[in-house]
């Protein structure tokens, strides 16, 4: 009964109508009567706008899945399952945090203290996942990881695109004792 292409937007806003509806709640109560349910209500109406811009966010960073592979974020580790790559890091050693432009394709570079580092693709299943897990950085601007994916992938090129420093932008660095800047 209803068409696909709408149960599907539906599907992919409906945090964020969850929050709205909640906020509709909270009016309504607060609208009820007396200091009581207009102090609940209003709570209400703040924790559903709080809800709201945060899954608005995460609306902005999920990608439509036209990658290869899975991505899991478990338990402060983020493990990304490809077909002939793939790798887990715990958040905790994460040291650096690039989004790369290779071969036409955007990948999350993430780099552990060892050195080794672990490419995403941006449009792999569950990579929406690693906005609650990039949250959890310390010093990390959500507003650059937003502002670096809103950019426009290049175009198809042999290899790292021509262009150096823009093609490999660092969102995240962690600050601390051994990390040269």
């Amino acid at each position: 009964m209803i068409r696909p292409e709408a149960l599907a937007a539906l599907r992919r806003w409906r945090e964020v109508i969850l929050a709205v509806i909640l906020a509709g709640a909270g009016l309504w109560l607060a609208l009820g009567g007396g200091p009581v349910l207009l102090g609940a209500g209003l709570a209400l109406v703040g924790l559903a706008a709080a809800w709201a811009l945060s899954a608005w966010r995460r609306l902005r960073f999920a990608q439509d899945i036209a990658a290869p592979g899975l991505v899991e974020v478990i338990e402060g580790e983020v493990r990304y399952y490809g077909q002939s790559i793939g790798g887990a890091v715990s958040l905790s050693d994460f040291v650096e945090l690039r989004l790369v432009n290779l071969r036409s394709r955007r990948l999350w570079r993430l780099k552990q203290r060892d050195g080794q580092a672990l490419l995403i693709p941006v449009d792999a299943a569950g990579a929406a996942a690693l906005y609650d897990g990039f949250t959890s950085l310390p010093g990390l601007d959500m507003a650059a990881v937003l502002a670096a994916l809103a950019q426009s992938a290049p175009a198809e090129g042999p290899g790292l695109v021509a262009g150096g420093a823009s093609e490999m932008v660092v969102i995240w660095h962690r600050k601390g004792k051994g990390l040269v800047a």
